[in-house]
């Protein structure tokens, strides 16, 4: 008899440290979920299920100083790989000499062999408002 009392002790003991570490084991695996979850999603103009609104959702363009800022301003207001910076008259003056028209092109197609990549790396800017950028700084380098 003491020994069936002893042996469903032990039985009660494990279940009890089972479930207890069981318990643990949830809230850790929780934590490590937690932990390496993703930190964004990436999300295409018109799929709405990311719970962002894009841009063709959005009802209109964006400004080309809200595009400036979003995407443009990274490179254009620091110089970063020969980049002009917004109000450098200096530097902006060879390139208005190639005219708008050429501006506009490398703003959308980027220019080969440089660090200007196609709009700026805003894929999900449309021509118009990469070229609204394009305008907008050089409206500022004046």
């Amino acid at each position: 008899m003491i020994k069936t009392l002893k042996v469903l002790s032990l039985l009660s003991f494990c279940a009890v440290f089972s479930l207890a570490s069981q318990a643990q084991n949830d809230k850790q695996r929780a934590d490590i979920e937690a932990r390496i979850k993703p930190v964004g999603q990436a999300c295409v103009v018109g799929d709405n299920s990311c719970g962002v609104a894009t841009v063709a959702s959005a009802g209109g363009a964006r400004s080309g100083e809200d595009v400036y800022n979003a995407a443009c301003m990274a490179c254009h207001s620091t110089g970063a790989a020969g980049a002009p910076k917004l109000g450098d008259v200096a530097a902006w003056s060879p390139r208005l000499a190639k005219g708008m028209d050429v501006l506009h092109d490398h703003g959308v197609n980027g220019i080969p062999g440089t660090g200007m990549i196609a709009k700026g790396g805003c894929m999900s800017c449309s021509d118009e408002e990469v070229v609204a950028a394009v305008d907008y700084m050089v409206d500022g380098s004046k």
